[in-house]
């Protein structure tokens, strides 16, 4: 008897689980049939990004860049770190030398290019004016005294 005991004590829990997975089975099925309660238009509102990129192409009349605005755009990305080898601007131990090559000489050095620095610091659209203007004020950062050649209205 201790053997028909053993047995029916290990049969009990899966007596007891079938009932229970039937169950959980037909309140599953009994959702399958519920027609979709959520708003499309709502859904797409709610998942959209939270911001927006908005990019505009602004075209310049070639020569009414001041020094600055090209410095900004095309100068400081190496000239601010250094990349390169790149003198950085304000460092006027790393400038002298070139300040003592004049105006002209570093004008002619931009123009062309030098070392790393691809002719007209890569923005080939610049006029020689923009790259004087952008010499001057970079040189002049660095201590130099240059004038920069004034733009045409």
């Amino acid at each position: 008897m201790s053997v028909h005991r053993a047995q029916n004590a290990a049969q009990r829990p899966s007596r007891l689980a079938l009932p229970v997975i039937a169950v959980a089975a037909a309140v599953l099925l009994a959702g399958c049939g519920q027609q979709n309660t959520v708003d499309p238009e709502l859904t797409a509102t709610l998942i959209q990004p939270v911001a927006r990129l908005e990019v505009k192409v602004s075209k310049v009349a070639p020569g009414s860049r001041t020094g600055e605005q090209i410095y900004k755009a095309v100068c400081a990305s190496c000239h601010d770190s250094g990349a390169l080898n790149a003198p950085k601007t304000g460092d006027a131990g790393a400038w002298a030398s070139r300040i003592a090559l004049g105006f002209d000489g570093l004008t002619s050095s931009a123009i062309a290019g030098k070392n790393s620095m691809p002719a007209r610091g890569g923005a080939s659209d610049l006029t020689d004016t923009e790259v004087k203007r952008a010499v001057a004020y970079l040189v002049n950062q660095a201590g130099a005294n240059f004038t920069e050649p004034p733009v045409e209205q």
